[in-house]
């Protein structure tokens, strides 16, 4: 559990200070003081400063910023101020976190793309880019047989037996199908991949299973590892990204939509400690399946920042615009106020989904 909070924090800080990086990089280009970057929250815990900024680590881990001078409107006739500068060059150093977020995902895709993505496959088992092709668990119905003996999300059925019928290279979902229908109520031995463990567990399969759900109460994916040449790679990882954003937006599509006409939130909604969770869950299946999940965490992270809200990048773009259209800026009070309230409902938001996810993982 140790292990997965520190692994936890880790990856946050990458994608945080990737995207922090993108508003550093992006203020300084512009000509724009920083006057600090810091990974984590306050207090600050070490500083050290190098020309004009101080580079920082601060005590709450869960977060980054980078303090740009002239944020909050001040200093207008200053040409290093960031109120000074146009709206374009604003939107730019406001919008570069997300930008980064995704290009990060994008050389993680690239990457897994080169070394070997674990993907859904359908008959292209001979193909000479396909290796370790397997079973894999999608899905573990609740109250099922295979819940009772701890089957979990990704883990890979390579085995299967009863007395002498013996199935010892599972690399198809009929053999699991086949198998399973020849012994119905008879208690069977699954033998199971799970990251490096190769584990034994024993059920019964159902005669009269509910509906959708399978004799032994679980869904399987046809899955192996897909490698491209490295000058193809790249754009499968473009590629990729994009795919995952649109399904990103779909879901958050929905969760806005569920919450609006029901004020409920979706049971698949995590925050931190849910994430946590998970991604102990992902590294026990593999290094590659990490790196996967880190992508989608960082396309997760990009979209959100970007939702018209205040106290998020997206909810400052959103004030450059009325600002471009009515001609002069928001009043400063009312947008410091408008940020405090977003960041206060963003806290309670957060909280809220928190306290789910100790009830339903912990």
């Amino acid at each position: 559990m140790f292990f997965t909070v520190l692994l936890f924090i880790a990856i946050l800080a990458i994608l945080i200070l990737v995207h922090e990086f993108g508003h550093f990089f992006a203020a300084k280009k512009s000509g724009v003081k920083v006057e600090e970057f810091g990974l984590g929250f306050p207090p600050r815990v070490f500083g050290v400063k190098r020309g004009e900024t101080i580079y920082s680590i601060n005590l709450l881990p869960i977060g980054g910023f980078v303090k740009i001078y002239g944020e909050d409107g001040e200093k207008k006739d200053d040409p290093r101020s960031f109120s000074s500068k146009s709206i374009r060059l604003r939107s730019l150093i406001v919008g570069a976190g997300v930008l980064m977020n995704m290009l990060l995902a994008i050389v993680i895709f690239s990457i897994g793309h080169g070394v070997g993505l674990p993907q859904v496959i359908n008959g292209q088992e001979n193909i000479a880019n396909i290796k370790n092709v397997q079973v894999r668990i999608t899905d573990v119905s609740a109250n099922s047989p295979a819940e009772s003996a701890g089957f979990q999300l990704g883990d890979s059925i390579i085995g299967m037996e009863l007395g002498v019928d013996m199935l010892t290279d599972v690399k198809n979902i009929e053999d699991v199908q086949g198998f399973t229908s020849r012994h119905l109520g008879e208690e069977i031995t699954i033998s199971i991949a799970r990251g490096n463990e190769i584990l034994k567990r024993n059920l019964v399969p159902r005669s009269d299973p509910p509906q959708g759900e399978g004799a032994i109460g679980i869904a399987m994916l046809k899955t192996g590892e897909v490698s491209y040449p490295f000058y193809i790679a790249p754009l499968k990882g473009v590629e990729s990204t994009f795919f995952v954003t649109v399904a990103t937006l779909k879901a958050f599509g929905g969760i806005i939509s569920d919450f609006a006409t029901s004020g409920t939130l979706r049971g698949d909604l995590s925050g931190p400690v849910g994430i946590a969770v998970m991604t102990g869950q992902v590294q026990k299946m593999g290094f590659i399946f990490l790196l996967q999940f880190m992508a989608l965490i960082s396309i997760n992270l990009a979209i959100i920042n970007t939702l018209p809200f205040p106290a998020l990048d997206g909810g400052r773009l959103l004030f450059f615009a009325i600002e471009k259209v009515k001609g002069s800026p928001v009043n400063q009070k009312y947008e410091k106020i408008a940020h405090t309230v977003g960041f206060a409902l963003l806290i309670l938001l957060m909280i809220a989904i928190t306290f789910r996810d100790v009830g339903k993982f912990l």
